[in-house]
């Protein structure tokens, strides 16, 4: 899988947003300030060729749809990212956020419970 632009996923976000739509819906869904309209058709074009997006036509208008679920490319992209920055752990990854002080005990704790309940 390609990696996406940070404007390629600020459109994939839109258009997981309204499930489909054409390009002036991703355009009105899209996070923060949007672009001009001609840069998100480049954006979808873009996305379309890296097998994000697919379309169906109605005369000379498409109406634009993701190939892949936002769950999918989240586990791609953390996979990835924790592959690059840290050798594979996730361990070190929670480390590294305790350490940074963005977890707190309590967060620690909740998350050794939701993996608990999820090996029941």
């Amino acid at each position: 899988m390609e990696k996406l632009t940070r404007q390629e996923e600020k459109a994939m976000l839109s258009l997981w947003k309204i499930g489909k739509g054409f390009a002036k819906d991703v355009l009105e869904n899209f996070p923060e300030t949007p672009p001009h309209y001609n840069t998100i058709s480049s954006l979808i074009r873009s996305l379309e060729a890296k097998s994000y997006v697919g379309h169906k036509a109605y005369g000379n208008t498409y109406e634009y749809y993701p190939l892949i679920s936002k769950e999918e490319y989240t586990s791609q992209f953390l996979s990835g990212f924790i592959g690059s920055y840290f050798e594979d752990s996730y361990k070190e990854v929670v480390s590294f956020f305790a350490q940074e002080q963005k977890l707190s005990v309590d967060d620690l704790k909740e998350i050794i419970a939701i993996i608990e309940k999820k090996k029941k």
